[in-house]
């Protein structure tokens, strides 16, 4: 069986950062933790055309009681996780992810794990805590350079077309694979979606 935890999540999702939370509770309980490998997926894909811009007149469901369902679901999870995190009316409007999802990309493959890991942490805290808005450059580049990353490469890693093109392959093949929310944690054979608590995480990995 395997030993890796394989996480799917968005920047911008919130149960995306509430799991986070869920796991380092159960990998923290763990006398020999699995390891994690993350992987990036866009939550809005669906709505995404041809030109990597977000179409808000796709028509995907989501009406304003499903919002109240998720503002009241996260309200819950924040609690019981005990997680620093903003409400969600607090944080920029309109948050496009993709160009910190090329740039972690291109940080996990050319980088140490520890310094994808800072990344990593850092995106999330910039938006969950901070508010920042990490669809822009410049809060990227801040971001990075706390982690030891170059400013010149995050600018050459979101305009690198090559790159664009590789995270999408990454998407579709995780669509075939069955991944079709986030967060999705897989172990083996077997996954589990949302933010679900640590004793689901345990059950998932070690069956009990």
């Amino acid at each position: 069986m395997s030993d890796t935890i394989t996480v799917y999540s968005d920047y911008v999702c919130p149960f995306c950062y509430l799991g986070k939370a869920s796991l380092e509770s159960y990998l923290d309980d763990r006398e020999d933790p699995p390891a994690v490998e993350w992987h990036q997926f866009d939550l809005r894909g669906h709505k995404r055309g041809p030109d990597g811009e977000i179409r808000d007149g796709v028509e995907d469901g989501k009406d304003e009681a499903y919002f109240e369902q998720v503002r009241e679901n996260v309200a819950r999870l924040r609690e019981r996780y005990d997680v620093e995190m903003l409400d969600l009316d607090d944080l920029p409007d309109d948050v496009d992810s993709w160009d910190a999802q090329v740039v972690a990309l291109h940080v996990q493959r050319e980088h140490d794990p520890e310094t994808f890991r800072a990344f990593h942490e850092g995106l999330f805290a910039a938006l969950w805590q901070d508010g920042r808005d990490i669809g822009d450059e410049d809060v990227l580049v801040d971001v990075a350079d706390s982690a030891g990353v170059p400013a010149a490469e995050v600018r050459e890693a979101v305009d690198d077309d090559a790159l664009d093109q590789q995270l999408r392959e990454r998407f579709e093949a995780a669509k075939r694979q069955g991944v079709s929310a986030v967060p999705t944690f897989v172990h083996g054979e077997h996954g589990a979606r949302g933010a679900v608590p640590p004793e689901q995480l345990e059950r998932l990995v070690e069956g009990t």
